[in-house]
């Protein structure tokens, strides 16, 4: 049974433990540009150096310089922080509570493709990150899901192999690429499904 050797679980972050609001925070990028927020956001998306942004190859002033340059948008590097970070809703998806539970029995960790922008700003905001000693972050390991470097990188931080690993994502293709390595996948559809999931799983919980 999977929860006899089940040691650790490990959590995406964005749209699985934090809401993300694009709009929100494109609104206020997208201020003086040509573009609408929603095309905005498709062309950050599609930029060359996006890939670069997300692992960590661009530090977080150049990005802001970077996207400047080519969209125009907030005047100053701290109005572009602050609108970047609008993107993170305030309130958790969880309460502290599941963290609580599930740290007594099992290792925690968190697997997130973010940037340098985020990370500092994720850390101090949210008091949930207290419970995961264990933080994973593709700007960090200079690698993105679903490369399986970054997953091996949280296996290895968490001193576990990976048929001993939860992996739980949003990201139907990030869930399948943790299990093509041997953990245990679950898709995150919604707080209730993923604890219906995790005690399906024989977590304690």
């Amino acid at each position: 049974m999977a929860a006899r050797k089940v040691r650790a679980v490990i959590f995406d972050i964005g749209r699985v433990l934090i809401r993300i609001d694009v709009g929100r925070a494109m609104k206020g990028l997208a201020s003086g540009t040509s573009l609408s927020p929603q095309e905005l956001w498709s062309a950050i998306e599609q930029d060359p150096r996006w890939k670069d942004w997300q692992e960590g190859r661009i530090s977080a002033r150049n990005w802001y310089l970077h996207v400047k340059q080519r969209f125009g948008g907030p005047a100053t590097f701290e109005e572009f922080t602050e609108a970047w970070n609008l993107v993170l809703d305030p309130e958790p998806v969880f309460s502290n509570e599941l963290f609580q539970k599930l740290s007594k029995s099992y290792r925690l960790g968190l697997l997130s493709n973010t940037d340098p922008i985020h990370v500092p700003h994720m850390e101090s905001r949210y008091d949930f990150f207290s419970y995961f000693r264990v933080r994973i972050y593709s700007c960090a390991i200079g690698a993105a899901k679903p490369n399986p470097l970054i997953y091996r990188e949280a296996l290895r931080a968490c001193r576990v192999r990976a048929e001993e690993a939860v992996y739980i994502d949003d990201i139907s293709a990030y869930v399948e690429a943790a299990r093509r390595l041997g953990m245990i996948g679950v898709q995150f559809q919604s707080s209730e499904q993923l604890v219906l999931a995790l005690r399906d799983l024989g977590l304690q919980i």
